[in-house]
C-alpha cells in the first residue's frame, strides 16, 4: 500500500495506511474504526483486497465520507458462487471500484452485477490486470484524487 499512499501524498492527498490484523474481516473492523478514530465520517477510507473488505464491511455500519475499493475479494479463486458482497447494500456513501479484468478474485461480470447494490458506485476496469495494481499506480493514484477531491 505504500506506493499508493506516496503517490496520493504527491498529488496532494493526506493519505496513510492502516495495520490491519490477520484472519477474519470481521475482526479486523474494530482496528481500523480504532485507526481512523472519530474522523471516520469526515475520511475516506479504503484499502487493497482483504484491507477494502474490511474497509466495506466498517462502511456498512459507520458511514465514512467516501469508500476506495482496489481490487476488492469478491470471491474466492475459483468460487464465484461465494460473493462477499451482501452487505454493499447497506453502503450509503460513494464508492470508488478499481479492478482489473483479469482478477481471479473478482469476475468483472459479477463485480459489475454487485456493484449495482451499492447507492453511488464508480468502477473503473484495467484491462489485462490480475489481483495488484501496481502496474498501473500513477492512473489509480490519479483516479483517487479526482474521487477524494470530489465529495
Amino acid at each position: 500500500m505504500q506506493v499508493y499512499v506516496d503517490r496520493l501524498r504527491q498529488r496532494g492527498i493526506n493519505a496513510s495506511t492502516l495495520r490491519l490484523p490477520r484472519g477474519a474481516a470481521e475482526r479486523a473492523m474494530r482496528s481500523l474504526r480504532d485507526q481512523v478514530g472519530e474522523e471516520l465520517t469526515k475520511s475516506v477510507i479504503g484499502g487493497h483486497s482483504y484491507g477494502g473488505r474490511v474497509a466495506s464491511m466498517v462502511a456498512a455500519e459507520s458511514p465514512p465520507a467516501g469508500l476506495v475499493l482496489m481490487t476488492y475479494p469478491l470471491h474466492r479463486p475459483g468460487h464465484p458462487e461465494e460473493l462477499r458482497a451482501d452487505h454493499w447494500s447497506e453502503i450509503t456513501c460513494p464508492v470508488l471500484l478499481l479492478s482489473g479484468d483479469r482478477d481471479q478474485f473478482a469476475r468483472i461480470d459479477l463485480l459489475r452485477a454487485s456493484a449495482k447494490r451499492l447507492a453511488r458506485p464508480e468502477l473503473h476496469v484495467y484491462p489485462g490486470m490480475r489481483h495488484g495494481l501496481q502496474q498501473v499506480v500513477d492512473d489509480v493514484a490519479d483516479r483517487i484524487a479526482a474521487f477524494t477531491r470530489g465529495l
